[in-house]
């Protein structure tokens, strides 16, 4: 099994926790892939990137052979670009601002009204 580590397997998460989620890659074979090696990023919420029942290609980075359990990698398959399952919100755009300053001469009749009132 020691010749698992730095293979890509194929398998199904089976249970999500708030420190990882849990793979199972054949009948005697499963894994953990830790919250640290689901994305890049900063990972608040393993639910946002997985879901039980669903096939995920990982890599082995480590095997317990007391525990036939894997230390698994899902951001060495996917690399940086692994995001949330959930939909983005779509940013509105700002409108185009103009910034400058008007001449004195734009504003002198408005403050001769003003002084005059």
């Amino acid at each position: 099994m020691r010749a698992m580590i730095g293979r890509i397997v194929e398998g199904t998460v089976t249970g999500i926790q708030p420190y990882g989620a849990f793979v199972m890659i054949d009948h005697d074979l499963k894994g953990l892939i830790h919250i640290s090696e689901i994305s890049k990023g900063y990972v608040k919420d393993v639910a946002k990137y997985l879901q039980v029942g669903e096939k995920v290609r990982v890599k082995v980075i480590d095997y317990d052979p007391l525990n036939h359990q894997c230390r698994l990698s899902l951001k060495a398959v996917h690399g940086p670009n692994k995001r949330p399952r959930h939909k983005q919100q779509r940013v509105q755009r700002v409108p185009k601002m103009v910034i400058g300053f008007k001449s004195l001469a734009d504003h002198l009749d408005e403050w001769i009204k003003l002084a005059n009132q």
